[in-house]
């Protein structure tokens, strides 16, 4: 289930790595990237977010909508964070964001943001949707021709290199795990 101050908080992380500013179209691949990458190391999701495609490549679907102001963001998760998308930029509220005040992300899950930023922080937004858009590096991705389509768990951990029954082992926990917290959501 989706932990909306949990990706406000990756989403800082990011920021102030960058400064505190960003375009938002780089936010969201590099945060697609450190699911993607949880999933290969972990079998686990960071935010609990569904994966979805769109013309320009994967993203974080509850994300995107926090980024673009379609969801009604929590007054603790992304409206504490981030300020709202200015033309095509979104900006830490609060730079210099220290880790102690990350409080919803583990030293694992840093150490993992980390590597991702290590190996894409200094690309751009349109070499990150080039690489996202290769199916020998983002198999799961297909062109949605102009709307978006869902990228299931199965697809993305197979992408990321288990083996078929692994894949179908781990997707089945997976969506156990968000079925159960929906459950506990409800009530």
């Amino acid at each position: 289930m989706f932990n909306e101050r949990k990706a406000a908080q990756v989403a800082a992380w990011f920021l102030t790595q960058s400064g505190g500013r960003m375009p938002h179209l780089k936010l969201i691949k590099l945060m697609y990237l450190a699911e993607r990458e949880s999933l290969r190391r972990h079998g686990v999701t960071i935010t609990g977010d569904r994966f979805v495609a769109m013309q320009h490549g994967p993203v974080l679907s509850t994300t995107l909508d926090c980024i673009n102001g379609y969801k009604l963001p929590s007054k603790e998760g992304w409206e504490a964070w981030i300020s709202d998308r200015e033309g095509h930029a979104v900006e830490l509220k609060n730079p210099g964001v220290a880790r102690d005040a990350l409080d919803e992300i583990s030293d694992a899950e840093v150490d993992l943001l980390g590597s991702v930023w290590a190996q894409f922080g200094a690309w751009d937004q349109w070499r990150l949707v080039d690489y996202l858009h290769d199916p020998k590096t983002c198999p799961e991705w297909t062109d949605p021709k102009g709307s978006s389509t869902p990228i299931n768990f199965l697809t993305v951990l197979q992408g990321v290199g288990y083996a078929h029954a692994d894949a179908v082992r781990l997707a089945g926990e997976i969506e156990e795990h968000n079925g159960i917290d929906r459950l506990f959501a409800a009530l």
